[in-house]
């Protein structure tokens, strides 16, 4: 790649981004503030065009507000690079002036792009790639808010009724989220009785009916006291559980296009493949990744971004430490880690490597991540390859004559 003459960093906002051309004195050669809008982005990159036509690119956003710039960059053929905002917050300390403001951070931005040549380059991803980093972190959300909802939920019940809150795990029964939709109060279930309380239940399709009605009799009997703000508190648990019902059914609507969208990549096939990656974690390492390993150059530039790749931590005569990242992608470390604990009881292969860690004196943690490492280098080569993971099988011994 020819060393461009012009560096261009954009500070991206929502409505507004600031762009600064330097050349490789370090000089400006443009400023502008410029509206979030297709027209205004084309005047600009016109505009910088028109100065050098080898410019190189750089923003600190690599989604939200700064998806039109970048679309529009990628389809102009222009070299975008992406820094993050962190290492721009970090790089201003570096420069005259304690003041703030989008001219300087853009101007930062280019000259960062300038002088390093170790930052990531930034394309728009495939098709693919971008549906499910929606719908990933679409995912994420109903998750959080189905956690918000039960914490409630229980938080409510505890208030005027324990011993219900107690009865059951609500995180994971369906059938008492059904009870709260029509009996929240113990003087409603003992009027209710457990036998049309079971045949109430069974008409809503509960399988364990006889079982949650008892237990849920049970919890009434044992409370006959009824606490102020009951009615009102009982109404808020219905509400809540009809919440969580509808949350679950949002849930399984996003896995089921999740799963849709990840059968059709390219490397669904290689990654499905691997023991403990399901379509799911397969597809949250495709929204994460870009869909394309060519961008990361190596596994061991994976490696580092995920976190799975040691840091030295020398300093005089102390040499060899090694520790930790402090900077990578806590969501794909856990993409990784998740996978290699399921591998490491399911696939021989994995739990032969994650025993002789352990043997090693290494931590059940320690022992897990030096297992996601090395299937991180498995999944690249496959993926690279376009191969599916075979597990190889120790031929038998020759039996002694």
């Amino acid at each position: 790649m020819t060393v461009p003459e012009l560096w261009a960093g954009v500070d991206a906002g929502k409505a507004h981004h600031h762009c600064t051309v330097i050349d490789t004195d370090g000089t400006k050669v443009l400023s502008r503030r410029v509206p979030n809008d297709e027209a205004d982005l084309l005047t600009l990159i016109g505009d910088v065009q028109a100065l050098d036509q080898d410019v190189l690119w750089a923003i600190d956003l690599n989604a939200g507000g700064a998806a039109l710039l970048i679309a529009l960059l990628v389809n102009h053929d222009q070299k975008l690079l992406y820094i993050p905002g962190r290492t721009v917050h970090h790089a201003s300390g570096g420069y005259r002036g304690d003041g703030k403001s989008d001219a300087k951070d853009a101007f930062v931005i280019a000259d960062q792009a300038r002088m390093r040549r170790d930052l990531h380059p930034r394309t728009t991803g495939d098709e693919i790639a971008v549906e499910l980093r929606i719908l990933t972190a679409r995912r994420y959300d109903l998750a959080a808010d189905r956690t918000r909802a039960i914490s409630r939920l229980r938080a409510q019940l505890l208030e005027y009724f324990p011993a219900l809150e107690r009865a059951f795990d609500y995180s994971t029964s369906k059938a008492a989220l059904v009870l709260l939709t029509g009996y929240q109060t113990p003087a409603a279930l003992r009027e209710c009785g457990q036998d049309r309380l079971a045949s109430w239940l069974r008409e809503r399709k509960v399988r364990t009916s006889a079982v949650v009605a008892a237990t849920a009799i049970t919890a009434a009997h044992a409370q006959f006291t009824t606490v102020p703000g009951e009615a009102t508190a009982a109404a808020m648990a219905a509400r809540l559980a009809q919440a969580v019902m509808a949350l679950d059914q949002e849930i399984a609507e996003t896995d089921t296009l999740i799963e849709d969208r990840f059968r059709r990549h390219r490397a669904a096939a290689a990654i499905v493949s691997m023991p403990g990656i399901g379509p799911l974690l397969g597809a949250e390492f495709l929204a994460l990744t870009g869909g394309d390993m060519a961008v990361f150059g190596s596994a061991d530039r994976l490696a580092g971004v995920a976190g799975l790749a040691p840091v030295p931590k020398d300093s005089g005569r102390v040499q060899g430490n090694l520790r930790r990242p402090r900077r990578y992608n806590r969501r794909l470390l856990r993409v990784f880690y998740l996978s290699a604990q399921v591998a490491a009881r399911c696939c021989p292969t994995s739990k032969a490597f994650y025993d002789r860690k352990r043997r090693e004196g290494k931590a059940h943690k320690q022992a897990v991540l030096a297992l996601a490492r090395r299937r991180l280098n498995v999944l690249w080569a496959l993926i690279r390859d376009n191969r599916t993971f075979q597990t190889v099988t120790s031929p038998p011994a020759a039996v002694a004559a």
